[in-house]
């Protein structure tokens, strides 16, 4: 993981510019982690104890960019990724026969869709309501940091496992 090849957030940002630049740079830390993996590694558990794999991690966040932005934010009727309403809760961590290559394409086409949710509100503070819920644009980009920031420590350690690769 020598090849860093993220864009790191301004120091000096308006709060706006900071959100999104810190989940831009959580993204691309998630795409760091993999990158130079083969298929099989990214499907490997490659910690004993846990389900988790790079590959269900890249699966996660392309079901979560979908949810939070295009459903939750945009109020589109969007169906699940990963096998449907018969795939059941947690589907996109089960990779024994996923594709990489599909789950890259779609985690991508979430974030560009993701940003164009976020572009078309005029402010952070502006809310939408959803299920009796009020959530705004910045819960949902503070959010997502943390959603990443997590998942990519979690990443960390899976790709450590994997081939003794370590970086930030």
């Amino acid at each position: 993981m020598d090849d860093d090849q993220r864009v790191h957030p301004s120091m000096a940002a308006d709060d706006r510019t900071s959100l999104t630049s810190f989940l831009d740079y959580q993204r691309a830390t998630l795409a760091m982690k993999c990158r130079g993996t083969t298929g099989e590694q990214l499907r490997r558990r490659a910690v004993p104890t846990s389900a988790l794999t790079l590959l269900g991690l890249v699966r996660h966040a392309a079901s979560i960019e979908r949810s939070w932005f295009r459903f939750a934010l945009d109020g589109e009727d969007v169906e699940p990724l990963w096998g449907g309403a018969a795939g059941g809760r947690d589907a996109e961590f089960r990779v024994e026969d996923a594709d990489a290559d599909e789950a890259f394409a779609a985690w991508e086409e979430e974030c560009a869709r993701s940003r164009a949710v976020v572009s078309s509100f005029a402010s952070l503070d502006d809310t939408v309501e959803r299920g009796g819920v009020t959530i705004s644009l910045r819960y949902v980009l503070t959010h997502m940091i943390e959603e990443y920031a997590r998942h990519n420590g979690h990443a960390d350690l899976l790709r450590e496992a994997i081939d003794g690769a370590v970086g930030e």
